[in-house]
């Protein structure tokens, strides 16, 4: 974890640049022991559980247990990739066409599977459809803690604060 982490901090001085980040996170070679210790799942509500946080990044592990969904949401306009350690999360990604009113294009909606990378996100959904556990590991270039969340019935989109499960393999 900690050459990840290392070399998360080079590309933080680089302004993390997509034709390197990109093909790095998805050959990345984790071991399932190197994120265990990360790994808090709630069968309430998926959780996003702080591996590392700086101010030029943050790493993330989000554990997913089955009909587990996060919300269309953003990404504050920051770089943000999304990996898939275990199982598969159905990742839809929108664009948006206007905020008043407000109205989402589904641009793409992906059965991903272990080792694939979606990102950098702008503005998606995530959701565990599977009958197995999910565990998927997420970047974030300057580290934000709140979004918005876009609710398509309504036209509504709602600022959130977003939450940490477990901080540095410890429950909150």
């Amino acid at each position: 974890m900690e050459t990840l982490i290392n070399d998360l901090r080079i590309f933080t001085e680089q302004n993390f640049p997509e034709n390197k980040v990109t093909p790095y996170l998805r050959y990345l070679d984790l071991h399932k022991e190197q994120l265990e210790k990360y790994c808090y799942f709630n069968r309430d509500f998926y959780t996003r559980n702080l591996v590392h946080k700086e101010k030029g990044f943050e790493l993330m592990v989000v554990c997913w247990s089955p009909g587990q969904k996060a919300p269309i949401h953003g990404h504050e306009g920051e770089k943000c990739w999304a990996r898939i350690q275990k199982g598969s999360l159905q990742v839809c990604n929108y664009k948006e066409i206007s905020s008043d009113p407000m109205n989402l294009d589904l641009v793409d909606r992906v059965l991903a599977k272990k080792g694939y990378l979606d990102g950098p996100a702008d503005i998606h959904s995530v959701e565990n459809i599977s009958n197995d556990i999910a565990v998927s590991l997420h970047v974030y270039a300057s580290p934000f803690d709140s979004c918005d969340i876009y609710d398509m019935e309504t036209g509504v989109k709602n600022r959130i604060q977003l939450q940490y499960h477990s901080m540095f393999g410890k429950l909150c």
